[in-house]
């Protein structure tokens, strides 16, 4: 029997090739579709703008921490608002300030802000790292080398709202201080149930099993309400409620898996062995 499926999770952006997930189950003879759960936004940008309005120097910086495009996307916001409103009267030079970037994107997406016309003085122009740092611990190694150990500073660092520990701690056992600034954070999609709708419209109706796919806790968390008011998804306090209209669950590891179960009380059917395509269809095969 032909099943639909729901894989709550981004579709791969790129248009060279299918997204491997959709196509895996097609493959398989599913009808899956993809839809965004969760979206970043950016925050606190009043607060980057009096940072970079008054400079390194007011600020007793002794450079900024950027390891993401959407932190280098907060830092372009703040420059054309200040371009826009300032103009050429504001005195902040932030050209000898060294910006540290995870990676080639990061420290590519840092020197396109320079494109910004009569942005000069804001923009990043010395940028470090990049393509030897791909990593939070390769970054913290090269910090603590460029700067040396010896030399106390403190470091702007642009943070989102999920940041492992590494690179702060690796940074302050090094003697050097940080000032975190959070500028984007993750939050539920303001287009998901939206996307839902029209995904059911797209999806052939005479499939009367569905298969609702979840990837993450903080997904799973956002979604489900939203869910409830088009399946009768099965839960494990609802007496009778188990695969009403033959909806079945499954997330792609034992994380998700706990959580839908111990948290929100949803019975879950499947979880994926290991967190691949292959893995998931061949899961959601053998319960079908």
């Amino acid at each position: 029997m032909v099943s639909n499926v729901l894989l709550l999770r981004a579709p791969t952006q790129d248009g060279s090739s299918p997204d491997k997930y959709e196509a895996c189950f097609a493959s398989a003879g599913y009808q899956a579709v993809s839809i965004p759960v969760l979206e970043t936004v950016l925050v606190n940008l009043s607060d980057l703008n009096q940072i970079v309005k008054k400079g390194p120097l007011q600020k007793g910086l002794g450079g900024v921490i950027v390891t993401s495009a959407r932190a280098c996307e907060a830092w372009r916001v703040v420059v054309e608002q200040l371009v826009t409103d300032e103009g050429q009267s504001l005195d902040t030079d932030w050209t000898s300030a060294p910006f540290y970037a995870v990676g080639e994107a990061t420290a590519a997406a840092l020197a396109d802000i320079s494109s910004i016309p009569a942005s000069h003085h804001l923009s990043p122009r010395d940028i470090r790292g990049g393509s030897t740092t791909g990593t939070s611990e390769k970054l913290a190694q090269f910090i603590l080398a460029d700067i040396g150990h010896d030399t106390k500073t403190t470091l702007l660092y642009l943070t989102g709202d999920k940041n492992r520990d590494t690179l702060p701690n690796m940074l302050e056992d090094g003697g050097i201080d940080l000032e975190n600034l959070q500028v984007y954070g993750t939050t539920g999609s303001s287009r998901f149930e939206r996307d839902l709708r029209d995904a059911l419209e797209g999806l052939p109706t005479d499939n009367p099993r569905w298969w609702i796919v979840y990837f993450a806790p903080s997904a799973a968390e956002f979604v489900t309400p939203i869910l409830k008011r088009y399946y009768r998804l099965p839960e494990l306090d609802v007496e009778g409620n188990i695969n009403a209209q033959d909806v079945h669950l499954a997330a792609i590891g034992p994380t998700t898996l706990t959580f839908l179960r111990d948290s929100l009380r949803l019975v879950v059917d499947v979880t994926a062995p290991k967190p691949t395509p292959e893995a998931l269809v061949g899961a959601i095969g053998g319960a079908s």
